[in-house]
């Protein structure tokens, strides 16, 4: 089950699109700035602001909010950051990356730290549980762009791993150096996507009861809520009955 995108579907329902939205263009305007300073500010010439401008586009962040990341970034301001990225369990000792973007990583680090602990979770070391997931380049597609095989074909030549298919849609993995290339080959066959980015995949999961989804929601989103935060990746998994109680919780 594609525990974490019926998860974000919980949340949208929830009403708490507004401020999710917001949270969001920040973290992606964040990301955007620090492609184009690493390296070229022209997304044709540099890969990763080019997926960083793909997936602000697929998150309907509007055109001038991406020009402006780039042009604070030519103009040579905006903080200077350094990545991190923290492992952890949360309940049921379920595993969570956070990667974040920092310019300072005491605060960071201090405050993921007490994150975790608030909501039942515990900060482990760098390697803690990075071994249970895999990089991988992901992809994704509404149902209406066509039925699994189409899509399955397209992946195929576009030079994808796998695909996996259902009444939500359509998501693509692929290795994470050839996330631009897949891209670009779907896109020629299918339009444009709903999002490319690179996430981290589990290989192994961990499943919850309602208790324990419910409290490890509490973790992510107070992570989430976290400035210095740009995402969080768990391996729970979760039957529809429990995903489905947790909707109407």
């Amino acid at each position: 089950m594609a525990g974490h995108s019926k998860w974000a579907n919980i949340q949208h329902r929830k009403g708490r699109q507004d401020k999710i939205r917001a949270k969001v263009f920040s973290k992606l305007s964040k990301e955007i700035t620090i492609a184009a300073k690493m390296g070229d500010p022209d997304p044709d010439k540099n890969p990763r602001l080019r997926l960083a401008v793909k997936e602000a586009k697929g998150q309907s962040m509007p055109k001038d909010n991406i020009e402006r990341a780039i042009k604070k970034a030519i103009g040579g301001e905006g903080e200077d950051y350094e990545e991190i990225r923290y492992e952890g369990y949360g309940p049921n000792g379920v595993a969570v990356i956070v990667e974040a973007m920092t310019d300072n990583r005491n605060r960071t680090a201090s405050t993921v730290r007490s994150t975790f602990t608030k909501n039942g979770g515990n900060l482990g070391e760098t390697g803690s549980v990075g071994f249970m997931f895999e990089r991988k380049g992901e992809i994704t597609y509404p149902a209406s762009v066509g039925d699994a095989d189409t899509v399955m074909m397209a992946a195929i030549e576009a030079g994808a791993e796998d695909v996996e298919s259902s009444e939500d849609g359509h998501t693509i993995y692929c290795a994470d150096t050839d996330l631009n290339d897949v891209a670009t080959g779907l896109e020629a066959e299918l339009g444009e996507s709903e999002s490319t980015k690179l996430i981290w995949k589990p290989t192994t999961t961990t499943e919850l009861d309602l208790d324990a989804m419910q409290t490890l929601m509490k973790l992510v989103d107070a992570l989430e809520d976290d400035d210095d935060v740009q995402r969080v990746t768990t391996n729970f998994e979760a039957s529809d009955e429990v995903m489905a109680a947790l909707e109407n919780s």
